[in-house]
């Protein structure tokens, strides 16, 4: 994860301006004989980044259809905060890096060793970084969804997947990322929902409209979910959805 953290700070701070090499302090004399010491930009833009880089590592990368998965798993399982949010997405975190595995491996082999061997430039490890990313993104995201932002932005006609921008893509990819996962969780909903209506039809017709129909369909939903092994099937489901 930390690899995939650095080479998305690398494609978002800009190739150019780190390949510059912009000092990151400069001193320059005052008027009672000393020196003053001021920070250059790249330090403001670095600090930007990294306010944003937690969201950008997100919005690229499998994390967010997860997350919803799991927490519209958690509402319809109707258990409130059980599993509270720090298991969900820690949940979510390491499958992400499951799921991630073999971009980060190809992003590290392709990049950041050559890089640092010294054998490749900086804007050669950025563009060989940047393809299995692309490459993933491209693979998840509906050409319907590509082609309104397209058509929204104004860009001009693409003769290949290769050109298609990252500021068109990312934004493509985060909602064909959100369309697949409402459509695996209503799939997930429906079993936990007719129970909930055969629950609240066998109260309503013993005349016991005061007890809560949750109280009573949670044992049986929690039930199924065991014995289905509900967890492994959402995982795998998941897992399966990006290789398919």
């Amino acid at each position: 994860m930390m690899k995939l953290l650095f080479v998305i700070l690398l494609l978002v701070s800009g190739a150019d301006a780190w390949a510059e090499g912009l000092p990151t302090i400069s001193a320059s004399p005052d008027g009672n004989g000393g020196q003053s010491y001021t920070l250059s930009i790249q330090v403001l833009l670095l600090m930007t980044v990294l306010t944003v880089l937690p969201a950008l590592v997100l919005a690229m990368t499998s994390f967010t259809r997860i997350i919803i998965v799991l927490s519209i798993l958690r509402q319809a399982l109707g258990t409130a905060q059980t599993p509270p949010n720090q298991v969900l997405i820690g949940v979510a975190l390491f499958l992400t890096l499951f799921i991630m595995g073999p971009v980060l491996q190809q992003i590290n082999d392709e990049a950041i060793q050559p890089y640092s061997a010294g054998e490749i430039e900086f804007e050669a490890a950025v563009a060989a970084a940047s393809t299995p990313l692309r490459e993933f993104m491209l693979s998840q995201t509906r050409e319907s969804d590509l082609a309104l932002l397209s058509g929204i932005a104004r860009t001009p006609e693409m003769a290949s997947p290769a050109d298609v921008p990252m500021t068109l893509l990312i934004p493509s990819f985060i909602i064909s990322e959100l369309k697949t996962a409402f459509q695996i969780g209503f799939l997930m909903f429906i079993p936990f929902l007719i129970i909930d209506l055969v629950v609240s039809s066998v109260l309503m017709s013993m005349g016991m409209m005061m007890l809560s129909p949750m109280l009573i369909s949670l044992p049986f939903k929690l039930m199924l979910f065991v014995l289905v092994d509900g967890w492994a099937l959402v995982v795998g489901t998941l897992a399966a959805s990006f290789f398919a």
